[in-house]
């Protein structure tokens, strides 16, 4: 009497919840993408002071024009590389947020389908409490009857 009924969209619910571990798994990598890239920013920003610091301290030892011209040309393709990384940076930033938001509506596509099996569940068990009482009651009425 207490057999349970199958959830008709148990499959739905199971695609559901393989597609958020799928975003999850977007969203973590999309992280380690920016968060690479960032740290690589970081490192060729930190160069490019270190270098500069360098280059503030030999300035005056400098004695030809090809020497400053060298560092120059450097510290113009070192700005290059930042700008690039910086751009990088911000179109990683961009991909993450679109994997967050696939991740939040995957979530919620999983909550509502979660939700709506739980008050299926529920009703079922509902209707067999209520199948049990008119069962019993009807036993009951049986057994009055016999006395």
């Amino acid at each position: 009497m207490s057999s349970k009924k199958a959830f008709e969209l148990h499959q739905v619910l199971n695609y559901r919840i393989d597609l958020e571990r799928l975003r999850k798994q977007d969203f973590a990598t999309a992280r380690q993408d920016l968060d690479r890239a960032s740290d690589k920013l970081e490192q060729e920003r930190n160069g490019v002071a270190t270098l500069s610091k360098d280059f503030a301290e030999q300035q005056d030892q400098l004695t030809s024009v090809v020497e400053l011209q060298l560092y120059t040309d450097f510290f113009a393709r070192k700005r290059d590389e930042i700008k690039t990384q910086q751009e990088r940076v911000a179109a990683l930033d961009r991909i993450l947020e679109d994997r967050r938001g696939e991740l939040v509506q995957a979530t919620q596509d999983k909550k509502v389908l979660e939700a709506l099996k739980e008050k299926k569940e529920q009703a079922f068990r509902q209707e067999q409490q209520r199948r049990e009482r008119e069962f019993l009651d009807e036993m009951a009425v049986q057994k009055k009857g016999r006395e």
